[in-house]
């Protein structure tokens, strides 16, 4: 053939004829792309199915077309008449407060908790639909009958408190009727993270239960409603700088349907990157199982390659044929992914469904199949291309004689910077597209990183069993050899196997590192009560009661208020750049408080602390991490608004803070003065050395003697974020499993491939004697010795990993997890053993005639 033949029509042909053998050899290739594509792809659906819904559902999600929020103080009556101009308007009162049985009758109503309180007008709600239990309206279940006031509350509410629906409960000063259960409140979701059930009044009842005081930590929520002709996104945008410029000093933080619920959306995305990372880690852990596929494929091809070049055909055109075939094989994998990741939202909303809080928008989103389709393509590339490009360079004689002799030869400067340019697409296309581009960045990082470490932790293997010193077992002996042979499965063993192992340990570890430190460590350290809404004049009395009950260790209070960073050295907040890490505290309200001394738990790093006596220009004390995000130092500036009203602070110093205490410490300490004669609370906490019996009856004297105080537990908290964690732990290692599962298809198609090879040695060794129980136990001891190896390797890479993120990342101690590693050094090792055996014992069972008489 001349070089003009080897054109594309002609490799289309040839490559079609070829494929008419079937799919033998490639059903790993494509088991191992669908799985890793059907990951990312229903990741990416799910994602955008919650995003989506929370887009198209953003009026009822925020209540409103826009929500504005103000802290301490409701809106003056300018400020009101304003925003409810040519708008409907509905104003709410959110806060934390305790509910308690009215009536202890036998056996019931012996609780009290902690309870979400919100406060709505008769116009609440003015998007979507507020669902009771018996049904009725809203109006009607928190109207005052009999002198008693209504109440609403979630489900849960009832078994904490032992009531039911008709019993009386107490709210602040105030005794309610408890009408019915709450099935469903439209804006829930938007109020973000709760610590206990919803409680909801008529506002017409909040100031009889004297739960607001001055400087009280009380939200008024003022969700309005646009005309129909007005409710575009420019109207919307137009009016809200309209509002900003009339009250610049509002000191309001102002949310649109456009992005409802910031801190929901923020959630759903980073989870979604890090599986969709997880999922890419699989179909990379695939790759490899392609490239031996492909290899496989091309080791079965050797004759009719040789035969092309030998009639003349150029190493293109070879190259051309098999790149054709590899990518219409690789097209039906991605297909299948593609099928599966369509059906991922239908399947999320069957099983859970009822457990999604937001509105999720199910259905077929095109942007992630095509990016899941295009990683797919990536991966195939990446992978085919090396052994595609040392095929093409081998000479016929050269393919002939590698049945006894294989040749390696390195493929052209080409096609490796082809190879180098797919990987380096796939790893730029996760970074590029993430929204956290420096977590994806050190993700991929990681990854490859790993990737290094396992390959290379394969030759060490093989180069340690060629090392081995000669052995009396002659078992062990051969299953030694059999690792550091040519064409031994040693390096597909360890990578496959090793990057979805070592994800697991990592999330185990840190996860197990984490529950730990919520569950057992922290409570130990960490106060029994944080009291939350203590008047300045009840402070004493508080203490005195606190510190005069059995086993209290310790009592201290700081006053606390709210305010908005509202701008920082001269700069407006919205317009500051600070790094990633720093800009959780632009977002909103910020408790604030200060001190005349360097609070416990706290150390200084920059600056010094003013004196006990200072009275002069305000002063600030920044946290030292905060302050490295925000770019500041010490001498700069921060403006904070406050009650509607901004205080320009210098900074005086930074300070290091031990959050793991538990205690009471504030990013931002002012010093005293201008604050101080502020309308305030007072935050204490309470460190006992009790019985949870004691710990109940020291919360119940305490809110009871004092309805306007909010008792927050400690214990309860955690719990609650333990159980996040440990929701999160499991969507991750269920993905992990994914690539665990890609891991072990590559396996066995590495197992798949070696498949003639240990049929030859199997019968070579029986007719030198050797029973198959002999046989048998020398492939025993290889797969044990690889897959012991492997898991080794993974763990102790698992291991640096979750050290890192645990003791540099979250800066907390770390626990080593001793039975996590056992663990998984176990099921490796077991598994690898399996699949190792369900290969061999068919390549046991062939006849030694017939392969005798092959070669």
């Amino acid at each position: 053939m001349s070089g003009g033949e080897a054109s594309l029509p002609l490799a289309f042909r040839l490559a079609r004829r070829e494929l008419r053998g079937g799919l033998s050899g490639f059903r790993v290739f494509i088991a191992c792309l669908a799985l890793g594509v059907a990951a990312i792809a229903g990741v990416g659906s799910v994602s955008t199915a919650l995003t989506r819904g929370l887009a198209e559902g953003g009026q009822d999600i925020l209540g409103g077309d826009v929500a504005l929020r103000l802290i301490h103080r409701e809106a003056t009556q300018e400020e009101f008449s304003y925003i409810a101009d040519g708008h409907d308007v509905t104003v709410s009162a959110e806060m934390r407060a305790m509910a308690r049985a009215a009536e202890e009758e036998e056996g019931r109503g012996q609780g009290q908790t902690l309870v979400e309180l919100k406060a709505v007008d008769d116009a609440y709600p003015l998007y979507g639909a507020m669902e009771l239990v018996p049904d009725m309206p809203l109006a009607d279940a928190l109207a005052v009958r009999d002198g008693r006031p209504g109440v609403v509350v979630e489900p849960n509410l009832l078994s904490r408190l032992g009531v039911e629906v008709g019993d009386a409960i107490r709210i602040g000063e105030e005794t309610f009727e408890l009408r019915a259960t709450i099935a469903h409140e439209p804006d829930r979701v938007s109020d973000g993270f709760a610590l206990g059930p919803r409680a909801m009044m008529a506002r017409d009842a909040l100031p009889g239960t004297g739960l607001v005081q001055p400087g009280s930590l009380v939200e008024y929520y003022y969700r309005i409603r646009f005309p129909a002709d007005a409710r575009s996104a420019g109207d919307i945008a137009g009016w809200t700088e309209a509002l900003n410029e009339r009250f610049p000093d509002a000191g309001w933080r102002v949310t649109d349907r456009s992005d409802s619920a910031p801190g929901v959306r923020r959630f759903v995305e980073r989870v979604a990157l890090f599986l969709s990372l997880v999922g890419l880690t699989a179909l990379v852990v695939g790759g490899v199982g392609v490239a031996n596929a492909v290899k496989s494929y091309l080791d079965s091809k050797r004759e009719v390659i040789a035969t092309f070049k030998c009639l003349g055909a150029p190493g293109v055109l070879i190259f051309r044929i098999y790149l054709i075939q590899v990518l219409a094989l690789a097209s039906v994998g991605i297909a299948i992914g593609l099928a599966l990741g369509m059906m991922a939202p239908f399947l999320v909303d069957a099983v859970a469904g009822d457990m999604i809080p937001i509105p999720a928008e199910m259905g077929i989103y095109g942007a992630p199949l095509l990016l899941a389709a295009a990683y797919g393509f990536l991966t195939a590339l990446a992978f085919a291309i090396w052994p595609l490009a040392r095929a093409r360079e081998v000479p016929a004689t050269g393919l002939f004689r590698d049945i006894i002799a294989p040749v390696r030869r390195f493929p052209r400067p080409v096609y490796v910077v082809a190879t180098g340019g797919a990987l380096f697409m796939l790893a730029a296309l996760a970074v590029a597209l993430a929204e956290e581009r420096m977590f994806a960045l050190w993700f991929v990082a990681a990854a490859v990183a790993i990737f290094v470490v396992l390959r290379a932790a394969a030759e060490g293997i093989m180069d340690l069993a060629a090392r081995a010193p000669r052995l009396r077992s002659p078992e062990l002996r051969l299953a030694l050899a059999n690792i550091h042979r040519p064409g031994a499965p040693t390096s597909a063993v360890v990578l496959s196997l090793g990057l979805g192992l070592t994800l697991l340990v990592t999330v185990s570890l840190i996860n197990g590192n984490l529950t730990g430190e919520i569950a057992n460590e922290l409570p130990e350290r960490a106060p029994a009560f944080f009291f939350v809404d203590i008047q300045p004049d009840q402070t004493e009395e508080l203490a005195s009661l606190v510190t005069g009950t059995p086993g209290v260790t310790a009592f201290n209070r700081v006053p606390m208020l709210r305010g908005k960073i509202a701008a920082v050295k001269g700069v407006p907040s919205d317009r500051v750049e600070v790094t990633p890490e720093a800009q959780w505290a632009l977002r909103g309200d910020r408790g604030i408080t200060y001190s005349s001394t360097l609070p416990e738990g706290s150390m200084l790093v920059r600056g010094t602390w003013w004196d006990e006596d200072y009275q002069g220009p305000p002063l600030v004390s920044f946290g030292e991490d905060l302050a490295q995000g925000f770019g500041i130092d010490v001498g700069d500036t921060i403006t904070v608004n406050v009650l509607g009203r901004e205080i320009t602070a210098t900074v005086a110093n930074t300070r290091a803070i031990d959050w793991t205490s538990l205690g009471i410490n504030f990013v931002l300490v002012f010093s005293p003065g201008m604050l101080s004669a502020a309308p305030h609370t007072v935050l204490a906490t309470v460190e006992m050395d009790a019985t949870a019996d004691q710990e109940e009856a020291l919360e119940r004297e305490v809110t009871s003697k004092f309805p306007n105080v909010t008792s927050v537990r400690v214990r309860e908290a955690l719990q609650t974020v333990n159980g996040l964690l440990e929701n999160f732990a499991t969507a991750v290692s269920a993905t992990g499993v994914v690539t665990l599962a890609a891991g072990v298809l590559v396996l066995a198609g590495a197992m798949a491939a070696g498949f003639r090879s240990r049929v030859r040695d199997a019968v070579i060794l029986k007719v030198l004697g050797a029973t198959r129980g002999r046989i048998l136990g020398i492939y025993i001891r290889e797969y044990a010795v690889l897959g012991f190896a492997t898991a080794l390797v993974a763990a102790l890479a698992g291991t640096l990993a979750a050290w890192v993120v645990i003791t540099v990342v979250m800066d907390m101690p770390w626990r080593f997890l001793p039975g996590t590693l056992a663990v998984t050094i176990a099921a490796a090792t077991f598994v690898t053993v399996g699949l190792g055996l369900l290969g061999t014992w068919r390549a046991l069972s062939a006849s030694a005639a017939g392969v005798l008489r092959a070669d």
